[in-house]
């Protein structure tokens, strides 16, 4: 089943691009990087050549490049070693403008990740490298090449893409719908996007949990292959770690997670999310964890595609930006599945749903060509009371204020710093509304999100 992604359109502006780069594509564990990339590849190019370190056609190739580059001191150098790994592994390499080699689980190999700037300088064909797991890169080994790279990140389906996939005429009807007004002319409209999102909340945008739902339309059938994939991930990252040898260090700092995400008030009793979890996770679960290892699986689990940090701006000082404040889930599916063995309230629960859901997609607006400034999306503070998140348009420097909110809730703290100036509009995002606008305080259905330029 092919599900249409968005990454497409940006996996051709890179072919076309006149700048030669090597293309590095980033995200979790079964986000479709390998389909949608070998895809664009068969659709796009005459020849692909596709190596995965982690199988035996990486093993295959790393024999070809040992005896390519094979030197003995005092014989003549080969001229075009890393060309000659390539045309062992496959007999058919042409090095044109028409031959795309795909490296697949790159993290494998520093030796070969550490060659990616050759490849760029010395090669007419175009490569691209991917892996599941890149934040292994950061280790001394790997030598990253940034003036030779550009990077894309696939995420879970968006709830756009999801809706697409679902039901083709409800999503043209989607695109439709006004964003600064309600259309009273269909409120069954809005009544069936709801239930859509409400889906959408329950099971995320793995691409094999949303075929799951699709073949079935059953939300507990999809949930079972998310939690396929969640064991899948935590069973490999464990293969990167020699101090961490039980599992569950991750499903605690998951629960953990949760457990701040569901305060009522969202600031640290501690100076940063890392150190908040290592005391929830040794206080709760496992006396033993140290703040180092415990800080290190947090940042695998960031590298990884699993979680996102998000900063704090105190009393809307931009310039008191703390970027590690708070955490989110990278995917609406793990977080329900989390959220859910909590014990919270459903209500309690929606509102975090809600803002990881907010939080997911103002990540998407920074990165590149970014839409919004900080370096991660950001909540904040103000006298006395805090707002859900802060957006800043890059160009037009515009400042809203967003609030997540349930039913007619208001937002206090948000209406009072608008009022002194602090802001330039407040959007208030909403699961059962169907939208309008106030002066500058906009009203908007938290499903339309995706649709609303900043």
């Amino acid at each position: 089943m092919y599900l249409k992604r968005k990454v497409y359109d940006q996996l051709l502006d890179w072919k076309n691009d006149t700048v030669h780069s090597t293309l590095e594509v980033n995200g979790a564990r079964q986000v479709g990087k390998t389909y949608i990339i070998n895809k664009f590849a068969d659709e796009n190019f005459r020849h692909k050549i596709y190596i995965n370190l982690f199988d035996l056609s990486g093993k295959q190739f790393m024999e070809c490049y040992k005896k390519a580059t094979d030197w003995t001191p005092g014989t003549k150098r080969p001229e075009q070693p890393l060309h000659d790994a390539f045309k062992l592994f496959d007999p058919d390499f042409e090095d044109t403008n028409d031959t795309v080699i795909i490296i697949d689980e790159i993290q494998e190999s520093s030796e070969i990740f550490n060659r990616i700037r050759e490849f760029t300088r010395y090669f007419q064909a175009h490569f691209i490298v991917t892996g599941s797991y890149l934040g292994r890169v950061l280790e001394p080994e790997f030598k990253f090449s940034s003036g030779d790279i550009t990077s894309i990140r696939i995420y879970t389906l968006s709830f756009k893409e999801f809706l697409e996939a679902l039901d083709d005429q409800l999503f043209q009807k989607y695109l439709s719908l006004p964003l600064d007004h309600a259309d009273d002319t269909v409120p069954e409209l809005y009544d069936e996007l709801k239930n859509v999102y409400d889906i959408y909340r329950q099971i995320g945008g793995y691409p094999k949990v949303v075929e799951t739902y699709l073949n079935t339309k059953d939300v507990e059938a999809a949930q079972k292959e998310l939690v396929r994939i969640i064991r899948i991930f935590l069973n490999e990252s464990m293969r990167y770690f020699d101090d961490i040898t039980d599992i569950s260090v991750f499903t605690n700092i998951f629960l953990s997670i949760c457990r701040i995400l569901l305060r009522e008030k969202k600031g640290l009793d501690e100076d940063s999310i890392s150190e908040e979890l290592q005391k929830l996770v040794t206080k709760n679960y496992s006396s033993n964890l140290s703040k180092a290892t415990c800080y290190r699986a947090i940042n695998w689990l960031y590298h990884s595609g699993i979680i996102g940090f998000c900063g704090k701006i105190t009393e809307l000082d931009i310039l008191n930006f703390k970027p590690g404040s708070r955490c989110f889930f990278m995917d609406l599916g793990v977080a329900y599945y989390y959220l859910s063995r909590t014990g919270a309230t459903v209500s309690t629960m929606d509102g975090s749903l809600n803002e990881n859901y907010v939080y997911i997609n103002l990540s998407k607006r920074q990165e590149f060509p970014e839409e919004i400034i900080f370096e991660t999306p950001a909540f904040a503070t103000y006298k006395g009371g805090e707002i859900d998140f802060v957006a800043q348009t890059l160009k037009t420097h515009i400042r809203y204020l967003i609030e997540v909110k349930a039913g007619k809730g208001t937002a206090s703290t948000a209406l009072k710093a608008l009022e002194q100036g602090k802001a330039n509009k407040l959007l208030y995002l909403k699961g059962d509304t169907k939208g309008g606008t106030a002066g500058n305080v906009q009203t908007l259905p938290i499903y339309l999100l995706e649709q609303y330029h900043f």
